[in-house]
């Protein structure tokens, strides 16, 4: 795709698979447009990694984490369980949540627990809403003291953040979509992956070999799943369902 973008005139010029065409430049199309531009060029450029929660880097997209704040309002969870922790920026955010809500815990899953990270959730004002568990979340071992922390009769939410392979969160989907109950989600985060295989920092292999690919082929072939992005509450303005590094990212259990 081609694009031109002319101020002067408030038009935006597009030549695509569809042929050339304009557009006014304040119009949805543009947006839509653009923003998938934006989205693409704000990844390879490590946009998201320009922002933390309560003083840990989050390293998410903010439209995605805004977002995930409407899911957990919407479902409540008693337990979120989240594999991949990094510095621990999204594991302070959903605890926040929780308290801010009065309800729920946070269980943060990772093959590594760097010394640093560890001590700064240690020592954060929310540690007490948060527990750790070092392994790969696939491990058997590691997938057993999870299901030990998860009472029967809990809603459960899990979000998948660690390895982005197409077979490691298959074998995610597998392991913990058990724990999701029914009404709630599991969310397999970052298929963005697919998009970029063609930018300077992706991988040609991304096309195929990413989270979405996945969460599409598991909602496939389990009945109990389907892919299902939450309806935003508040629909004020245009709504950019392209704008997320989440794209087929949102498992609901449906039975």
């Amino acid at each position: 795709m081609k694009i031109a973008i002319d101020e002067a005139r408030q038009e935006l010029s597009i030549t695509d698979g569809k042929g050339d065409r304009v557009v006014p430049l304040y119009s949805d199309e543009a947006l839509r447009i653009i923003s998938r531009v934006f989205l693409k060029i704000g990844w390879n450029q490590k946009y998201s990694y320009s922002f933390t929660w309560l003083g840990r880097p989050i390293i998410q997209l903010p439209e995605d984490m805004i977002r995930m704040q409407e899911l957990i309002h919407a479902v409540k969870p008693d337990v979120i369980i989240e594999t991949g922790i990094a510095h621990g920026g999204s594991l302070i955010f959903y605890a926040s949540l929780c308290k801010a809500m009065g309800k729920g815990r946070v269980i943060g899953i990772d093959i590594d627990i760097r010394p640093h990270n560890r001590r700064a959730i240690a020592e954060h004002d929310l540690h007490s809403y948060i527990t750790l568990i070092e392994g790969s979340s696939i491990e058997p071992e590691v997938v057993s003291k999870v299901q030990a922390a998860v009472s029967p009769g809990e809603t459960t939410l899990v979000i998948l953040d660690s390895n982005h392979s197409y077979t490691h969160v298959m074998d995610e989907l597998t392991a913990y979509s058990p724990l999701v109950t029914v009404g709630s989600f599991i969310v397999a985060t970052d298929g963005i992956m697919r998009v970029l295989a063609g930018v300077p920092n992706g991988q040609p292999g991304w096309t195929t070999d990413n989270p979405a690919n996945a969460a599409v082929d598991f909602a496939a072939g389990n009945a109990k799943f389907r892919i299902e992005r939450p309806v935003p509450v508040f629909q004020d303005g245009i709504v950019l369902e392209d704008y997320t590094y989440w794209p087929d990212a949102y498992l609901r259990r449906v039975s």
